[in-house]
């Protein structure tokens, strides 16, 4: 006898359409399955051995062959469990329905409970586009399936209650799409922009990398505070919008780092991996393709401490996904694209010391020194970064003055305005900010008066700047006139974007 259910796999961040074939024949019992299964796969023979037993069904003691089509898709992790064991209930009489509409997927403990299975918001959104009407998840993952509005969601507590249900004896009511919960200010829990004393020329250029999601550097000495206000810029960060939430939210529920108990991330993600990453752990990698810190920073913030010390490999590979917001991920078995549209925000010393240029501490590097130490980061990655600042040690009297700052939720406030700003700029194109802008919004958003022009023209001439400079100086233009709300870009806002540009020691 042969039994099909229908189930899913993910392929990078996409789901794809997978049938589970169960065949149950004559023979010495045994149980195998087919169509590329990893370890994980191979193992849910044991678990949906056991789950049919410690139910109180009858696990057939026969030949039983299981197949996972298409065959030449790479099957990965423990999401086939409840599908192979429903098929086998099927095939061997115990389960008598109509399944051909509904999809099944979960991972199976030995004692039948459903357990949480990572990846189910992509899973629930192909099985809709494919004209699936029903999807039975774990019940603890239902909330995050209900994102996908016009699917009816079963939450299966176990494989009993879902076979009791199938069976007619027990109703498993469906499971209800929440609202969206309103926006918690609480919820940015980061520094706020008025506990950092001084350094306003550096709280400046965060709210002009806010407006329009520009990267953005920080060199100075140690203990001038660059990590604070790096970790303060969540605060200062717009609300994501409900689809950026649900991209978002993919790539942490593909990835198993959606924290329990939520459906759908509101936070925008502050991602903040340690200089000895490897190529892999922040771009994306490994035999079977997974996301990297930058996509985990999609619409969100990469912060890179110590810059210079991350491998130059590693930064290298960070040029492409700055500018083209993707990265693809090629392997002998397949690839993968992952969206990796992040905000960079990196911190380091201008020299090995830390004191070149302070003019407290004596700087102890040689220019020789010195000039390596700011050339491990190359110019091609640097022409790629739209701000780059000065951040000062802070005098005692500013330290000391018990005055508070401007507030996060001021300054957050004009950012929402300029996004606001942006979106309406940005309607009929897929743009969502300034620093998304191609050469082409440039030339049609980007309008400058006649002595802004003269001003970039010298600029140009003076400072040596390249093609991929200028327009990244009028995309900085482009958001700094946003924050002051006129739609001509000025004089004194080139001049403030020009300050912007990186300075290197040779």
């Amino acid at each position: 006898m042969l039994a099909k259910v229908i189930s899913c796999a993910i392929v990078g961040l996409e789901g794809l359409m997978v049938q589970v074939e169960v065949d149950i024949s004559p023979g010495l019992p045994k149980f195998f399955i087919v169509g590329l299964p990893d370890d994980a796969v191979s193992e849910a023979r044991e678990r949906a051995r056991a789950a049919i037993r410690n139910s109180g069904l009858q696990f057939p003691m026969t030949r039983i062959a299981a197949n996972l089509a298409p065959a030449n898709l790479k099957k990965v992790g423990p999401s086939y469990d409840l599908p192979i064991a429903m098929a086998i209930l099927l095939t061997s009489g115990q389960v008598e329905a109509d399944v051909t509409k509904t999809v099944f997927i979960g991972e199976l403990s030995m004692d039948g409970t459903l357990k949480h299975t990572n990846g189910i918001l992509p899973m629930a959104a192909v099985a809709f586009q494919n004209g699936f009407s029903r999807i039975v998840v774990p019940a603890c993952d239902a909330r995050e399936a209900s994102l996908v509005e016009g699917m009816q969601i079963i939450p299966a507590v176990s494989l009993a209650q879902l076979v009791s249900n199938l069976r007619g004896e027990v109703e498993i009511p469906e499971y209800k799409r929440e609202e969206l919960p309103e926006e918690d200010t609480t919820a940015f829990t980061s520094i706020d922009m008025a506990n950092i004393k001084g350094q306003e020329h550096a709280k400046r250029a965060l709210e002009v990398s806010a407006a329009g999601s520009h990267n953005l550097i920080m060199s100075g000495p140690p203990g001038s505070g660059k990590t604070l206000l790096a970790r303060s810029l969540p605060s200062i960060l717009p609300q994501m919008t409900n689809d950026e939430a649900v991209d978002v939210t993919r790539i942490y529920s593909i990835s198993g780092l959606l924290p329990a108990g939520t459906s759908l991330l509101k936070q925008r993600p502050f991602r903040s991996p340690h200089y000895t990453i490897s190529n892999a752990g922040l771009v994306g990698g490994g035999a079977l393709p997974h996301p990297g810190e930058i996509s985990l920073s999609h619409r969100g913030v990469l912060f890179l401490d110590e810059l210079p010390q991350f491998g130059p490999g590693t930064l290298e590979a960070l040029r492409q996904p700055l500018e083209d917001k993707v990265v693809t991920i090629s392997r002998a078995n397949g690839s993968a694209t992952y969206p990796a549209n992040f905000q960079l925000v990196g911190a380091m010393n201008p020299c090995p010391c830390g004191y070149f240029g302070d003019p407290v501490r004596q700087c102890t590097c040689s220019p020789s020194m010195v000039s390596r130490y700011q050339k491990r980061i190359s110019g091609p990655f640097m022409d790629r970064v739209d701000m780059f600042i000065e951040v000062p040690h802070v005098d005692y009297e500013k330290l000391a003055d018990t005055r508070s700052g401007e507030p996060s939720v001021k300054i957050r406030e004009r950012i929402e305005l300029a996004r606001e700003l942006q979106l309406k700029r940005f309607t009929r194109t897929k743009l969502v900010c300034n620093s998304e802008m191609t050469v082409t919004e440039v030339r049609d958003f980007c309008k400058v008066e006649d002595s802004a022009q003269s001003l970039l023209k010298a600029a140009m001439k003076q400072l040596y700047l390249s093609a991929r400079a200028f327009h990244r100086i009028l995309k900085l233009g482009r958001t700094i006139a946003d924050l002051e709300g006129t739609d001509i870009i000025k004089a004194h806002h080139i001049a403030e974007a020009i300050q912007y540009r990186p300075r290197r020691t040779e």
